[in-house]
């Protein structure tokens, strides 16, 4: 008798058929986890341009700032933010990513401003909420 040590045909096709049925379940899911991670980012920033506007009002000048200079802010990589309508009495700004392809973003506008309309969506709701086309 041989004796022969190593693997079968079929043994290393069972094997690579169930990598491959692993890898079909896993890329999706893998997917939606980076699309997340797009939204939670554009939040962070929206908050944090909030953020910002509070101080730059506070901080004596009693009016919000369109500048992204004056405030102070920059946006995270691939956040894309909208023209910032500002007044004396509110603000406004839209953002996107460009994670997550045209017309996907969300909005956020604080005080009197004029609610803006979420990239892919509707106009936001509540002024100091961020909202998003999810």
């Amino acid at each position: 008798m041989k004796d022969t040590k190593g693997f079968t045909l079929i043994e290393l096709l069972i094997v690579v058929v169930i990598i491959g049925i692993l890898a079909a379940i896993a890329i999706p899911k893998f997917s939606a986890t980076r699309e997340k991670a797009y939204y939670s980012t554009l939040k962070s920033d929206l908050k944090n341009m909030a953020t910002q506007q509070e101080i730059y009002y506070a901080d004596g000048n009693y009016t919000y700032s369109t500048s992204t200079t004056a405030l102070n802010f920059s946006a995270s990589d691939g956040v894309n933010l909208g023209t910032i309508t500002a007044s004396t009495s509110g603000w406004s700004v839209t953002a996107t990513h460009s994670g997550l392809g045209s017309g996907h973003g969300c909005a956020i506008y604080y005080g009197s401003a004029t609610a803006p309309t979420v990239p892919g969506g509707s106009a936001v709701a509540q002024a100091g909420v961020v909202e998003c086309d999810v």
